[in-house]
């Protein structure tokens, strides 16, 4: 099973990024291939909106999206692990999600196929300091209009409040758990 790990954040070893490697060593430990994507060290331009895309579903800004689309359409799986900024995923993973438009405009626009795979499966791992649910809740609509729009017809969300500062999640053995665990039952059927 090939997996595809996106990690949202801008910030090296924060609290996203150690939650992304428990969900890694879940699948290291089964022996899935696993590509991980990191918008922030990409060069990946926001959107321009110019319906270049429309007739082609074909992105005609070059920089490093068309690796992701390469990954996407090879995924058996997808996971997004972020932080939330503000009510939303951070802008390096805002940029690759509104690139997707592409996808969008072949997958219901010219009626083509974003991947030949069938029964692909998501998850959506979340940290942030807020103790209020509205920033995840409006991060995972965005993640769910690209779950959907790359044929990602079901995800697990799992997100986890008031973690803050840098490895702050390290002192919350529950987190680091549940997300291992969200990450094993990615792996089924």
């Amino acid at each position: 099973m090939t997996i595809l790990v996106i990690h949202g954040s801008p910030r090296i070893d924060g609290n996203s990024e150690i939650l992304m490697k428990e969900a890694i060593k879940a699948f290291e430990e089964e022996g899935h291939e696993i590509e991980v994507i990191k918008p922030a060290l990409m060069k990946i331009a926001p959107c321009l909106n110019c319906d270049g895309c429309v007739e082609t579903g074909e992105c005609i800004i070059q920089d490093d999206m068309h690796r992701v689309y390469e990954a996407i359409s090879e995924a058996d799986r997808v996971v997004v692990a972020s932080p939330v900024f503000f009510f939303g995923v951070p802008a390096q993973l805002k940029a690759l999600i509104d690139r997707c438009q592409a996808l969008w405009c072949k997958k219901y626009l010219l009626k083509q196929p974003i991947t030949d795979k069938q029964g692909r499966k998501g998850l959506l791992v979340m940290v942030g300091g807020m103790a209020r649910e509205k920033g995840f809740e409006a991060s995972n609509a965005t993640v769910t209009a690209f779950f959907r729009t790359i044929d990602v017809p079901e995800h697990e969300f799992v997100y986890f409040k008031k973690i803050d500062a840098k490895g702050e999640v390290l002192k919350h053995p529950e987190a680091l758990r549940a997300t291992y665990e969200a990450a094993k039952r990615l792996l089924s059927p």
